[in-house]
This record gives structure tokens, sequence and C-alpha cells, in this order.
């Protein structure tokens, strides 16, 4: 039986929730159209090998709850002990055959999809040629096919970016899987025989049965790398699909398997020519931008200044698209803006350029919208200014963008590992006073105009743990033990049991591919920063999170696995050439784009932090939730330690606070705004009219 409301464009589902419609039944009602704004996708699904249970609600208000990822359409499949949900964007095949759920030819077999697959085209071909035949345009559908031929052995084949749920009746069981590097989100919670999944965590928690509780390890984690490690989330008992991973749930339980990780271990230390690396990596990013130009929408693209976004726009714009439209965010305060490299990159490229001005109030402003999507408590105010350059875009009535994320990581582009190798230098002779000069290099902004005392202050903190070479996370022990001085805050009554900065380099160590110390040490920092800051925060808080907040879909040409593989064989010379980092990736773009962009100094994306909070307008959710009242009822801080913070921030407005006060700042008030919202006052934000589903039963 086949139930549906077709006005997908019109909102009905919140009249259905609030019970003015009768459950099933198939009417047609036009009601005012509403603004909703156009994105990628969200799914969810239910998983319940141990009983019967009335699904078609749940599903339709986990959906409902995601409804800014993907509000063209929605739908509900139900058979058996599986329920699939799904909310639409339309990029490919913009007709209601790409609707999904979607399914083979003889319905056995049905998926929800949120991604890109960008090399469909040439899949389908095969697939076409096997005997296998479409219903609709859309990657989604050449999954199925795939799957069919395949099985598991179909992620090697994807070049995209996706999380996805797979309902095989044959079988029973149903497939989830994640992409290499994790830019689409997919949780999940399993308990007792029965999953729950989902692209936004606040889907799972509509169900009562999912606890709505902060795990201390967790929130550990948070203040010690910015992000739970691992599969763990803020919540407990609800974990991440890790990237590069797939899981499959039958009647026997949830079973899971890695089918990609970066891999360094086939470094090429041969005598190929610098010409020859630069040659293969622009054809490989040209390549890598082409199909992922391939939509039914128009393409925009994030424009930073930087060389990263640049180089990405000058392939578009020379190659595919002269009337390319770039968008990027300014700064009102001169420390982190970037404008004046932005003017010359768009006045190099010549495109249709927009630019979005962000202010200390707007960031205070948004603070608590940017949590509700971010679902994790942030120690950097970073993802504000993201979210205002993501809705430019929606304004501008564009649904993709391309941006250059990525590049540091998979080319060394940031300090810590230029930092990394200077310790190292300085490890070898370390009552030497000349080595430790080269961090001047990296931070002329810290030790420019000190004092003899300060200096020495500065050359004991970067001496910290500096001859333990040995540790498998050299590179990042100084920055996590900084970070880490965070927990001070946490009440006595919510740290974990073991909270020590040991433990968490344990657990992250006992997951390492088995050769990991036979690579170069700039690998073994690269493999670090990507496993945890790229996919657990940047792709994440600042990525994927803040683009479906305003229904845009973000693509990323660095993080082609081909790119990603290749940059994994490049001497690690060519990756840090001295102290130059993203040697290759200059040498690259370099005629390409203005030689300013290239040879600039490295400005690492940030934004304002405690003014945001405590300037001249008095923001009341900051004074309530920062208040002694809030925070020993939370009773996740200790609240004489928050107060002489937030007295200090009071009385200075921020202008002495440290840099770890800054973040201290931010981190307790993320942490009481996301208990706010998804502890004890779910669901904040209440999904209102959008798209009644189509239901398959």
């Amino acid at each position: 039986m086949e139930l549906a409301v077709y006005d997908c464009q019109y909102g009905t589902l919140g009249l259905y929730l609030a019970g003015m419609i009768e459950k099933g039944s198939p009417k047609r009602i036009l009601i005012d159209k509403i603004e909703v704004g156009q994105t990628m996708c969200g799914i969810a699904g239910i998983i319940n090998f141990t009983g019967n249970e009335d699904k078609q609600d749940l599903l339709t208000r986990m959906v409902a709850l995601m409804h800014h990822r993907g509000p063209d359409a929605s739908g509900v499949y139900m058979h058996g002990p599986v329920g699939l949900g799904h909310a639409r964007l339309s990029i490919i095949d913009l007709s209601s055959a790409g609707n999904q759920p979607l399914h083979n030819e003889d319905k056995t077999v049905w998926i929800v999809f949120n991604g890109e697959i960008f090399n469909y085209p040439e899949l389908r071909n095969e697939l076409e040629a096997k005997g296998h035949r479409f219903y609709s345009q859309t990657d989604t559908e050449v999954l199925v096919h795939l799957y069919e031929e395949k099985g598991t052995d179909m992620f090697p084949l994807l070049n995209g970016q996706f999380a996805l749920a797979i309902w095989d009746a044959n079988t029973q069981s149903v497939l989830l899987a994640r992409d290499r590097v994790g830019i689409r989100p997919l949780f999940y919670h399993h308990q007792n025989g029965r999953t729950l999944f989902a692209s936004e965590i606040k889907a799972l928690l509509v169900d009562p049965s999912v606890p709505r509780q902060l795990d201390p390890v967790a929130l550990s984690d948070v203040f010690t790398c910015w992000t739970p490690l691992r599969e763990l989330t803020p919540f407990t008992n609800i974990y991440q699909m890790l990237p590069g991973h797939w899981a499959r749930i039958d009647s026997g339980g949830l079973h899971v398997q890695s089918f990609w990780s970066p891999d360094f271990a086939h470094e090429d230390d041969g005598e190929r020519s610098l010409a020859d690396w630069v040659e293969e990596l622009r054809s490989l990013l040209l390549d890598a931008s082409r199909i992922r130009l391939r939509a039914d929408v128009p393409v925009g693209a994030y424009l930073s200044g930087g060389i990263d976004s640049t180089y990405i726009s000058s392939l578009v714009k020379r190659n595919f698209n002269n009337r390319l439209s770039t968008f990027s965010v300014s700064f009102s305060d001169t420390r982190f803006d970037e404008s004046s490299y932005q003017s010359i990159a768009v006045r190099s490229l010549k495109t249709d350029h927009q630019d979005v001005r962000c202010t200390e109030a707007d960031i205070g402003a948004l603070f608590p919208k940017i949590i509700w999507h971010t679902e994790t408590p942030i120690i950097r105010t970073a993802p504000a200014p993201l979210y205002m350059l993501s809705r430019l875009v929606r304004q501008s009535n564009f649904r993709v963008v391309l941006t250059g994320e990525g590049a540091d990581e998979i080319f060394a582009g940031y300090n810590i590992f230029k930092e990394d190798k200077i310790r190292r230098f300085w490890a070898r002779q370390p009552e030497s006073k000349e080595r430790p000069k080269l961090l001047e290099r990296l931070y002329p902004y810290i030790f420019s105009g000190t004092n003899v005392r300060s200096r020495q202050f500065l050359e004991g903190f970067f001496k910290k743990d500096l001859l333990a070479t040995d540790s498998p996370v050299y590179s990042h022990l100084l920055r996590w033990h900084n970070t880490s001085q965070l927990k001070t805050f946490l009440a006595d009554s919510f740290r974990p049991t073991d909270n020590s900065l040991d433990s968490f380099v344990g657990r992250f160590c006992e997951k390492l591919p088995n050769d990991f110390m036979r690579w170069s040490t700039v690998s073994r920092a690269q493999f670090t920063e990507i496993s945890i800051f790229l996919s657990n925060y940047l792709l994440s808080s600042q990525g994927d999170r803040m683009a479906m907040a305003n229904s845009i879909e973000g693509r990323f040409p660095y993080l082609d696995h081909r790119v990603i593989e290749f940059a994994c064989r490049v001497p690690k010379r060519f990756r840090i050439h001295g102290l130059d980092e993203k040697f290759l990736l200059k040498q690259a773009a370099r005629k390409m784009i203005p030689d300013e962009l290239v040879d600039r100094a490295k400005q690492p994306y940030r934004a304002p932090i405690s003014r945001c909070f405590f300037g001249d307008v008095r923001l009341e959710y900051v004074e309530e939730m920062l208040s002694e009242k809030q925070i020993r009822a939370k009773g996740y801080f200790n609240a004489d330690k928050v107060g002489r913070l937030v007295a200090k921030c009071r009385n200075r407005q921020g202008s002495l606070l440290s840099e770890r006060e800054n973040m201290a700042l931010v981190a307790i008030l993320s942490t009481q705004l996301l208990d706010q919202q998804f502890v004890r006052g779910f669901p904040a934000y209440e999904a209102e009219d959008v798209p009644s589903p189509v239901v398959y039963d």
C-alpha cells in the first residue's frame, strides 16, 4: 500500500504533527507556501529485530527535525523490522523520480542516501551494460544496483561524499556506511537489538528511549583535542559511524568494518622530479574539481583569500565556468580579517563576488543557533562566521559551493607540522639556545618585542615534553597538553575516572595502523590531524553543520580520495621544504594565482571570542547560562572557577584574556547551551511546516 502527500513544496507536516491530519490519510492539502531553503539530504531509520513497533510516527518526526537538510521532498519506507526516512535536496535529477527511498527493480533492495557520488555516470554506464534498469537519473539509484553487484565491495569504487543505509530484504539486513574522510555525518544508537540512525543527533533524541545526557569522557576529549575521540559523541550511548567504515545490522547484532584509511606507508623516496609531481597534482585537482561541478543547479565557490580556495576557484574559472560566483566572509576585527587578500583574488579571477561582514555582535547573537546545529561543545567561535557565509550563499540562490578545506591536512599546511619538525631538531640538542629561535619564524607575533623573561617563558612552554620524540603522537602532545588545561574547570563530580592526558593518548594510540611508527614523522603528524581534527571537527562543526543549517552543500576537491592517496605518496621534502609548508601545492598554484597569495604568511582561520559575549550589548542567554545558579544546577563545571573567569570577562571585556581563558569561556558556554537545548529543553527549535512524506508500507 502506498500513501502519498505530493505537494512537497507546501507545508503540511506541521499540521500532521499537530494532529490536524489523520495518520495515514491520503489527502492533498494546500496551505500557504513557506520559505524552506534547499539543501542536501538527511536520512533516518529504525531497525528493530526484537519485536513489532509502529515506526511511521517516529520516523516522520525524525525527518521533520532535519527539514533544513532537505526540504524539497521527504519519504518514508517501512517493511518488517525496518523503517527508512529521507529528506531530499534536488541537485541531480530535479524530478520527483529522484525522491527517496529508492529501490531496485523488484523492490527487494531499498536505500536512503545523503551525499553525492561524483563518478556516478561512469558507474551507471557499467551497470546498464550488465543489464540493470533505472527509473531515475540519480546517483542514488546507481548505489542500489552497485550494491546488488558488489555488496560491501562497492565502497572502494565510489568517488564521493556520503552517508547511506541500504535495506536488503533477501538477507534481512541493513548496511550503513560513511565516506572515506567523514564529509557527511551518520549517527546511531544501538541497544537490545534495536538501532536508530540519522544524519543528526537531534533526530535520534526524538525517541524518548534514547538517553539525553552528556558523556563525561567525550566532554573531557573535547577539552583536550576539540572533539570527542573516534566514534564517541557528546551524548551517552550515541555514536558516530567512523569515516571509511560500514556496518551491517541484522538479527545477530551490529558488525562494523573499515574499508579505507589514509595510508602513508608508500611514501615515494625515489628521484622523481618536482615537475612530475606538480604535473600529476594539477591533473588530479583539475579532474576532482570537474566532477564536483556535476549538478543540475548552479555551483559557486568559497574564496578565503588563501592559496587553497583561490587555486580551486582558478581551476574552475579557467576551465569550466567563466562566470563563476564566489563568496567570502570578512571581519570587523582587523586581527582576523583577510579581505585585502580576498580582493587580490577577486581582481585576479574576475569572479562575480559577494562578501558578508561579521562582527563580534553577530557571533554573540548567533551562538545558540550555532550550538543547535553543531550538536557538540566547541572551544572556538569559528563556526559562526561560516554560518553567516553559507546563509549568504543561500540568499544568493545557490545550493552548492566548492571549498578549499582539506589542503592543509593532506599537504602539511599547519604550523603544528613545522613545529614538530623544529622541536625534533631542538630535541637533538635540548640545551641549545639557537635551535629554539626557529620558532620565531612560526610565531613572529608571539615572540616580537618580548623581553628576556617573556622569551624564557615562551621557550619553556615549547620545551614541554621536548624529549618525548618516541611518542607516536609527539607532534600533538604540546597542543593537547595546553588545551587539556581547560579540564580544570570541570566539576569533580563530572570528571571521568581517568581524566589524564596519558589515558587520552592511550585510547588514540591503541587503534593506530600496525606500521605507523615506520612512517615518516610528518606523515604520523598528518594522520593524527586527519583522523581527529579534520573529520570530527573541521568537516563537522565548521563544515557540514554550518552549510546544512542554511541548506547549502559543500564540495571538497582536495578531499577526492585520489588526491589524498596521491598526497600520501608525496616525498616529505615536497610537503614541507625546509620550513615552507604546502610546498608542492604552492608550486602547482604558482602562475595560476597571484604570487602575493602563494607567498603570503599562513594565517589560520579564526574568529573573535570573549568580546562577542561581553560587549556593548547585554546578552540574556549569556547571563543566564553562566550564572552561578545555572552552573551549579547543570553540574558540569566548578562554579567558583567559572565565576572568576566570568568576572574577568566582564571587567575587562576580554582585552586581557589569555588564549586558554578565551577557549575556556566558549567551551563552558557551549556546553551549558548544549545541555539546555538537548538535555533539559529538547527540542529547542521545533520543526514547523515542512513537506509531508511519501509513505510506503
